[in-house]
């Protein structure tokens, strides 16, 4: 910690935000507050749903209670300090607490990729291996697969965390952007941030672009093989990789264009980390939801359970 103090002059940073105009910081206010309560409550019901449902027992909606988890804990990263700041004319934000979100930001962030392709996998092999589905994808199995994700996760955060710490910030201490993350803290860096920006390029980037090409040629090959299946069970496999195609593309799509580039500003970047971090997961509880019968007859069950023993 000593190195690190002395690596620093700033002991806290400027947050500038997402708009400067009044009348658009309460707009903002309602619209993430919206947004932040419908992403936890659809994330809640699905956890709840899951956890005491009988019908809910396969490997996908064991791995879906790991993403509605993952998802919940990532938007509270950022979107409490944002809607708090949106009523705060100065937005401050101290070392520690910058270095901490940074550490929880890319902690669940990467543990949502994880599941996601996990959620892939368990889909790939419920079609392509049938017969044998029960016994690769069987509970220890899945269990040690969270494991494996979670584990995955520490060392992606722990080794961006490590590489941010080294940076000496010694001002300015105002960073442009509504939340701390890699690329706003590398312009505030008093060093050539070129070589870290490359291993940082590496470890988010690789693990997004990577993960999406695998996951789009999974898909490709799942919906190529369906042509030998019933109408019926086209039509499930559909529905259920549609689903996933969806939640890949809003949540891959942004991850790749903000982390596989240089460390330089857009004017869309804010937008993009928003919607990544908020809005995509505010739509995957209603995608996950709304496209999935078994959970939504489940909720009316559970539902109608907790109606009656309150009667």
């Amino acid at each position: 910690m000593e190195i690190m103090q002395k690596n620093r002059s700033v002991s806290e940073f400027m947050l500038l935000g997402l708009t400067q105009d009044p009348t658009r910081q309460k707009m903002v206010l309602i619209t993430l507050l919206i947004f932040y309560v419908g992403t936890v409550m659809g994330n809640l019901l699905i956890i709840v749903t899951i956890k005491f449902s009988r019908t809910l027992g396969s490997p996908m909606y064991f791995f879906l209670f790991y993403l509605s988890f993952a998802d919940t804990c990532f938007s509270t990263s950022t979107a409490p300090r944002l809607i708090a700041d949106a009523l705060s004319a100065k937005k401050v934000i101290s070392y520690n607490e910058c270095m901490t979100q940074v550490f929880v930001l890319h902690l669940f962030g990467s543990m949502e990729i994880f599941v996601i392709t996990l959620m892939a996998a368990d889909c790939y092999v419920a079609i392509y291996k049938p017969l044998r589905y029960p016994t690769i994808m069987r509970r220890q199995v899945c269990i040690i697969l969270i494991i494996l994700a979670w584990i995955g996760s520490f060392i992606h955060s722990t080794s961006q965390i490590v590489l941010v710490l080294k940076l000496p910030f010694c001002g300015p201490n105002m960073i442009d952007h509504y939340c701390c993350d890699l690329h706003p803290l590398l312009k505030l860096a008093c060093m050539d941030t070129y070589m870290i920006n490359l291993q940082l390029v590496f470890n988010s980037g690789v693990i997004c672009s990577s993960s999406f090409l695998l996951l789009m040629i999974s898909y490709f090959v799942i919906l190529h093989s369906l042509r030998n299946h019933s109408a019926e069970g086209r039509k499930k496999a559909l529905s259920t990789c549609t689903t996933h195609v969806i939640v890949v593309i809003l949540s891959f799509g942004p991850c790749i264009f903000i982390y596989t580039r240089p460390p330089i500003t857009l004017p869309m970047d804010k937008m993009v980390t928003v919607f990544y971090t908020i809005g995509t997961l505010f739509l995957n509880p209603i995608i996950y939801t709304l496209r999935n019968t078994e959970v939504k007859n489940a909720m009316r069950k559970l539902w109608s359970v907790k109606t009656t023993e309150s009667n």
